[in-house]
């Protein structure tokens, strides 16, 4: 099974650790674009109209300002890195240890600068959206489609999709062919505000069930002691299944 999360735009960082060793992360395929980003990031971060070209209020110049510091500052475990309402409801730390080890082959946040990471994958915290036009890169989006699209079908293998990205990560990688058969977006009906949280537990329950799951249908199965859900076979060819989840409370 893969599971597709979407980055936190906060961000946990650290006064003193082990600097980025870009070798050591999951997928090394991404290597060279990865660098790529990084010392673009890092450029565009030192101009006067940095906050401008990232897309970002200017009250976040410290922000902005730690993008230039990538290859110097300290490195945490990408499941503190992440913070925000997603990854509360993960609530990582709290999974027992073979929960864990599930949430590590599974679990991979889509990334603006990483382009995908697994939840012990040592990094710098930055500040860098999937939308932005990094200048010396182009859209980002863009750059890490076919960079994505080398390694994640790999990592999905024969397992289901979990996609619960939003639309603007969900941008940077489609499955395609046979994969996407068994690629599911997971959504939360009527509660905009409470859809990163519900992804969240959604994530955590796979994660804690342990069944590796093969076909979309059978999602079903694992998530309704927990959810109300319903399933929607893809409108289109080639396109998602749509799995509608409701914490039961």
């Amino acid at each position: 099974m893969l599971i597709l999360l979407p980055p936190s735009e906060s961000k946990t960082g650290r006064a003193r650790g082990r600097r980025l060793d870009a070798a050591r992360l999951s997928f090394p395929e991404l290597g060279a674009t990865r660098a790529q980003v990084a010392d673009a990031l890092a450029g565009v971060s030192s101009r006067a109209d940095a906050a401008e070209v990232l897309g970002v209020s200017p009250n976040l110049a410290d922000d902005v300002a730690r993008n230039t510091r990538l290859w110097t500052a300290p490195t945490l475990p990408a499941a503190q890195v992440y913070t925000g309402v997603l990854y509360d409801a993960l609530d990582y730390p709290t999974l027992d240890a073979a929960a864990k080890r599930r949430a590590n082959r599974w679990l991979v946040v889509v990334s603006a600068l990483y382009g995908a990471v697994r939840p012990t994958d040592a990094i710098v915290p930055y500040r860098l959206s999937m939308a932005v036009n990094l200048p010396g890169v182009g859209p980002l989006a863009s750059a890490w489609k076919p960079e994505l699209g080398r390694v994640l079908p790999q990592a999905a293998a024969s397992g289901v999709v979990v996609d619960c990205r939003s639309s603007t990560y969900a941008a940077a990688w489609v499955p395609q062919d046979a994969l996407a058969d068994r690629w599911v977006q997971v959504r939360v009906p009527g509660a905009t505000h409470m859809a990163k949280h519900t992804r969240g537990l959604v994530a955590r329950h796979l994660c804690q069930v342990g069944r590796d799951v093969r076909r979309v249908p059978q999602l079903v199965e694992v998530l309704q002691d927990a959810f109300e859900v319903s399933l929607s076979e893809p409108s289109r060819a080639g396109g998602p299944w749509v799995l509608d989840a409701t914490a039961r409370r």
